[in-house]
């Protein structure tokens, strides 16, 4: 391979390279170094029809010999003619480069695979360059974000304040575009990791949410979103409880029509039980395997009332003050889920305020005559 001195005046850079974007501080380092050292590595070239040379890699290494005045740069001359190898060559020799960006390098695979001079295929660029599919198709993906959001984008993994890493937009990458662009600047801004960029993901891809409400939620910090996403997980694990607990009651009942029979009328009076029955219940249930016979004794020489009682305050759970932000995340469900859970909510009142008479009734009753 022959490196010759080129006259730096007959040099040109190739305007339709991929890399667009030149840090200044770096560049001024580099103009430093080659002022001290001398060129290490010399530039490639190809010849054009005008007797003039284009470069094909190296503009940084050219723009800082032309910033020093130096009159010769030590290039080697390619022979290739075809385009696309040397498009394909500019790509590969940039990707070794520090400060070559994923949109820099989205926007050169989109050219290659759209431009009708290169008419490339995924699977040709991906062999050429060693790369996977997934690497080329993720990079175009990044191309769908907006101009505010692609200048933020930085190489590499590391997560930056008001930077962007290619990890931290692709979960987002397939939301409508009124939230995805809003969401990516949050994400920027509040320096969030990928774990936390999935679970947000998760939140705006919801179809239990409505357009309206995700859009109100572009309001938040990121800690306001992942603290929305926590409470929708609850509530959506609480419902698949219920769900669950429903369908097997559903399925005790085929196999026993009777005993749901009587559950029913059971619960067709939910208010006090008689103290007959009750009496009969508590002596009805077998003593559990290794409890005091002396727990039995109490239990069946109990009044009526007190079981009645203690059966009624084993199934309550423990009071638990409702937020202010679990109450909002009522907003956050869908038109068809707000209505069944307006149901839930009206039937439990309902059996509450019949339990909650039943005992202030026993209450008057143990009021001092």
């Amino acid at each position: 391979m022959d490196i010759i001195e080129i006259v730096t005046d007959l040099i040109d850079e190739d305007k339709d390279q991929p890399r667009v974007q030149f840090d200044e501080e770096s560049l001024e380092e580099l103009v430093q170094s080659i002022q001290e050292l001398g060129l290490l590595s010399p530039i490639k070239v190809r010849t054009t029809p005008d007797g003039r040379y284009k470069i094909i890699y190296g503009n940084r290494r050219y723009k800082a010999c032309k910033a020093l005045g130096r009159p010769t740069i030590p290039c080697i001359v390619s022979t290739v003619t075809d385009e696309v190898e040397i498009y394909l060559e500019q790509i590969a020799e940039n990707l070794t480069r520090a400060g070559f960006t994923p949109i820099e390098e989205g926007e050169a695979f989109h050219k290659l695979l759209h431009d009708a001079k290169f008419s490339s295929s995924t699977k040709y660029l991906a062999s050429k360059l060693g790369k996977p599919e997934s690497y080329i198709k993720n990079k175009c993906e990044l191309l769908k974000f907006g101009a505010a959001v692609k200048k933020l984008v930085i190489s590499g993994t590391e997560i930056k304040k008001d930077k962007l890493t290619e990890d931290q937009l692709l979960p987002i990458k397939d939301l409508p575009i009124e939230h995805r662009d809003p969401l990516a600047l949050i994400i920027a801004r509040d320096e969030l990791p990928v774990s936390d960029v999935k679970k947000i993901a998760k939140l705006f891809k919801s179809k239990e949410l409505s357009d309206s409400t995700k859009s109100k939620l572009l309001y938040k910090t990121g800690q306001g979103l992942l603290e929305t996403w926590s409470v929708q997980e609850s509530n959506k694990a609480e419902r698949a409880k219920a769900a669950e607990a429903k369908a097997a009651a559903s399925k005790a009942a085929e196999e026993s029509p009777a005993a749901v029979a009587g559950t029913n009328k059971a619960e067709a009076a939910p208010s006090l039980l008689s103290a007959p029955a009750a009496m009969a219940a508590a002596q009805a249930e077998p003593n559990p395997a290794g409890a005091p016979a002396a727990t039995a004794a109490a239990m069946a020489e109990a009044a009526p009332i007190e079981l009645c009682l203690q059966q009624l305050a084993a199934s309550l759970a423990p009071h638990s003050p409702l937020t202010a932000d679990t109450i909002a995340s009522y907003e956050q469900l869908a038109p068809e889920a707000k209505k069944a859970f307006r149901t839930e909510v009206d039937q439990l009142l309902r059996t509450l305020e019949l339990h909650l008479n039943g005992w202030r009734t026993v209450r008057e009753a143990l009021k001092p005559r």
